[in-house]
């Protein structure tokens, strides 16, 4: 054996599986055994390959042919291969081996939790709706941390750098900053061995905006956490000689664009650090970049939920700046906060007197109780924006802050709720009321039990409802959490001073010493705050992934407004979700699609939505994407295609499925998202659905396998196959029986008879609609006709001389280097290193097999020489 066979052992496994040899099942890997209702592997290649010399009179392109005896793993695995032949006039021979995974059947309940489209990061870029920030710079963790659409700018904070971006096209001349910490004080980190991950640089976690030509920019400074302000003027004269340059594509040097410039020297945009301006960013930004923090800055006054020490274990929520005192939660209190992990912070007024309002903190912090409480729990705290602290007790100290649990669980089917405790991330939705925004939050379960996640909806006055409700407080023999029945001073604790209900209150310090006291003591409410319907919006268990971000977007149809849904999740994808209420007070989830949006899996962590201008913006550690909220060509080229959608951002227009606006006055635009009838609502549409009916030949070896493959474009449409002879209209349904196996790519049969030879035609049902994929003609060659042919022609009929050729060869490494070959290709690399004799003796002991090093990874199997022959 050749030097490219150890390389290489795929193409050595391929080429046994070419030259038919059968492996003893002793040399199978005991993972692959247990797998096994056989009692021997079968790697066999059907020498009909040589049916093409039957097929002179046939065109070259197109021809399929199937192989037999290919089962890799016989029924127990559900793997089946096929071969598909192209000949270009007899002389070239392609084959492409596909490995075609027969998974466990679909339960209707999982049909519907899939996504009707899902685009990988290839087909989401090829359909022109979304850039993916392209320049080359040497950071990571890049984090979206304001949008200004008055300006049509984005900011974005990653390691050493800071962005500024288009919001109509995130690559067209975007304006960065370089930001890195000093030597001295990289070194200094490095010293302290906090650098194991590379966490001392200068990683941006704060930008908010100071005034109409500047912001106000915080980053961590290799655990020495630093600010400064960013001039982002606008609109001035320059000298040409004076411009900067400006990106050219990804080998320009980012970091030296601070201006744009257009060909007159009108400088649109500046965007540079102001010299001799940086300040201390404790209390701010936090020193680990690994710990989150949420700010805010209103009225010229910073406030932020943050981790103000090197070591990581003072939190508080801080006010710095402006004209009043410095202010924070007591220090070193678990009462207060206990561990906390900030998700988010937004300004909700409560009444129409500014004194009323009320800044709120979204975070998880570790349960003061243990045993049956969860480890960690979710939070929603509050404090008033004048809040001085007190005049004695809680000096410079918040005394308004109060916090209450946020619930999101599910009842299981022994009673016992699954309590979904780990907030991921909040969107605030804003109403014509903004008093009573709704507040959306995703969450996933804490500990390493199962994987499950979920959205659940919140209203403000349900918030204020336990705000204004009873305190927490610990009393009894067991020193339990029960509410407080006792006097509550007055004012009432957590209300804002020279507000509606203390208009003689100018300020807290004027609050009696018992009123500063309870709060002190009694920082959380007793009940929590419990979702809308008192269950989640969308559940996720059972999957491979959890969500981490949110965004919503409300959106005008023909038959109502929807709110859809925009979930990131921890493999870097993007599902878009609508939920609809049905007449029995239960909700019906539509995933309308899942998108790629990183070319690596990668968690998304922070997601940013424009209504204006119809667009999501994506940020991970590998880069920022952006994408348009709707793809509506890609559900199909049919109206039945768009009604079945029911994506509330397209309708039919009469030739395609295009964008849906509710100012377009069109008789022919069709759109049901509620129901999805397409027989009501493409009535004079649907005759034209069949006629691009795909119609093909399949040719079959008698007694061998052949797979007949056909999949619906949505993952909801229910599949039939009826078969009739050429001669006969007369259709029956195909049912699987030993000799039929139906999967969800296709049909498989088994042992070819002559009865078999037939049309088999394909159709899809989904909301009654039933429309024809696929008429296939299958004819079956008899055995003993191929093998006269292969006698007349001087071939062997069992076995095969033909060989690929290298780039053939390429071809079949690509797939045989899929996840799911790893056990065939691990089987095959040891059965290489025992050579023939492990043929011979038809046996290995398992401690030889366990001793041979494993198969190479897949991403250098690009990399070998598959062209090296055989020694």
């Amino acid at each position: 054996m050749g030097v490219a066979h150890a390389r290489n052992p795929a193409l050595w496994a391929c080429r046994m599986l070419i030259r038919g040899r059968h492996p003893p099942a002793e040399a199978l890997p005991a993972a692959v055994r247990e797998r096994r209702d056989s009692g021997e592997l079968h790697c066999a290649l059907s020498f009909s390959i040589w049916i093409n010399l039957l097929l002179r009179s046939f065109p070259a392109q197109g021809v399929r042919i199937s192989t037999s005896d290919l089962s890799v793993f016989p029924e127990a695995s559900g793997a089946e291969i096929w071969c598909t032949m192209l000949s270009d006039r007899f002389r070239l021979f392609r084959i492409v081996l596909v490995l075609l995974v027969l998974p466990v059947p679909i339960s209707a309940s999982d049909a519907l939790s899939a996504p009707r489209v899902y685009l990988s990061f290839k087909e989401l870029r090829s359909t022109n709706t979304a850039h993916h920030f392209s320049f080359l710079l040497n950071t990571s963790d890049y984090r979206i941390l304001r949008m200004d659409e008055d300006h049509d700018r984005m900011y974005v904070g990653s390691k050493d750098f800071i962005l500024s971006l288009d919001l109509h096209d995130i690559n067209h001349q975007p304006l960065i900053i370089h930001w890195p910490v000093s030597s001295p004080r990289k070194m200094e980190c490095v010293l302290s061995s906090k650098d194991n991950n590379g966490e001392c640089g200068n990683f941006v976690r704060l930008i908010e905006p100071w005034n109409r030509t500047h912001l106000y920019v915080c980053g961590t400074g290799a655990y020495n956490p630093v600010c400064t302000y960013i001039n982002r003027g606008h609109r001035a004269m320059m000298p040409l000689h004076l411009q900067m340059p400006q990106a050219r594509g990804r080998t320009s040097r980012a970091t030296e664009l601070e201006t744009v410039t257009d060909e007159t020297g009108l400088q649109e945009y500046i965007f540079r650090l102001e010299p001799g301006n940086e300040d201390s960013g404790k209390g701010k930004c936090p020193y680990d970049p690994k710990l989150n923090s949420v700010s805010a800055l209103i009225n010229g006054e910073l406030y932020a939920g943050v981790y103000i020490d090197f070591m990581g274990t003072d939190s508080a929520i801080f006010r710095t700046l402006g004209k009043n005192t410095a202010m924070r939660t007591d220090q070193y209190n678990s009462r207060w906060l206990n561990d906390p992990s900030f998700v988010h912070v937004h300004l909700i007024p409560d009444s129409a007197e500014k004194n009323d309002d009320k800044l709120y903190f979204f975070f998880r912090e570790k349960s003061l109780e243990m045993g049956q409480s969860p480890k960690s729990e979710a939070r929603i705290g509050r404090i008033c924006l004048n809040d001085d602290g007190g005049h004695c007790c809680l000096v410079n100290k918040w005394s308004t802050f109060l916090k209450a649990r946020l619930i999101c669980s599910v009842p299981g089917a022994d009673g016992i709720e699954t309590h979904f405790d780990e907030l991921r991330d909040v969107y605030i939705q804003p109403t014509q009321d903004t008093k009573n925004p709704v507040i959306y939050g995703v969450f996933s379960v804490s500990g390493s039990v199962f994987k499950g996640s979920a959205v659940c909806v919140y209203s403000m006055a349900d918030v204020r409802m336990v705000f204004n409700g009873p305190f927490s407080h610990k009393e009894g023999p067991n020193y339990q959490w029960v509410a407080y029945t006792g006097k509550i001073p007055y004012p009432r604790p957590g209300t804002c001073p020279g507000g509606t209900f203390t208009p003689n209150m100018k300020s807290t310090k004027d609050y009696p010493d018992e009123v500063i006291n309870f709060m002190r003591n009694h920082p959380t409410m007793y009940n929590s705050v419990y979702p809308v319907h008192k269950r989640p919006l969308v559940v996720r268990t059972n999957v491979d992934y959890e969500f981490t971000t949110i965004a919503v977007d409300q959106v005008t149809a023909a038959d109502g407004s929807y709110e859809v849904l925009f979930l990131g999740t921890d493999r870097g994808t993007v599902q878009k979700v609508i939920v609809l209420p049905r007449d029995d007070l239960q909700m019906e989830e539509l995933i309308l699609e899942e998108v790629e949006v990183f070319k690596v899996p990668t968690p998304v962590t922070t997601m940013k939505i424009s209504s204006k201008r119809q667009q999501l913006y994506v940020a991970s550690v590998v880069g920022v994407t952006q994408l348009a909220l709707h793809r509506c060509d890609v559900y199909g080229e049919a109206c039945a295609d768009c009604c079945l959608a029911r994506d509330p951002y397209c309708a039919w227009d009469g030739k395609s499925c295009s964008r849906y606006s509710a100012s377009h006055k069109r008789r022919s635009r069709r759109q049901d998202v509620k129901y999805g009838n397409p027989i009501r609502l493409c009535r004079g549409y649907n005759s034209n659905v069949n006629k691009n009916t795909l119609e093909m030949v399949q040719y079959g070896v008698e007694s061998s396998s052949t797979f007949l493959e056909c999949q619906a474009r949505s993952p909801h449409a229910a599949i039939k196959w009826q078969f009739h002879k050429d001669n006969s209209d007369r259709r029956r349904e195909v049912r699987s029986d030993g000799r039929v196996l139906k999967t969800d790519q296709g049909l498989l049969l088994r042992s070819l008879q002559p009865s078999d030879s037939g049309v088999y035609v394909c159709t899809a049902t989904e909301k009654n609609f039933k429309h024809t994929l696929m008429k296939l003609q299958l004819v079956v060659l008899s055995s003993q006709a191929v093998n006269s042919v292969l006698l007349e022609s001087g071939s062997r009929p069992q076995t095969s001389a033909w060989t690929p050729s290298a780039g053939q060869y390429r071809e079949l490494l690509s797939i045989l280097s899929q996840p799911e070959m790893g056990l065939i290709n691990q089987y095959c690399h040891d059965y290489w290193q025992l050579g023939d004799a492990l043929r011979d003796s038809g046996s290995v002991k398992p401690s030889e097999l366990n001793e041979q090093k494993k198969p190479r990874n897949r991403r250098h199997h690009g990399e070998e020489h598959e062209d090296e022959e055989e020694t």
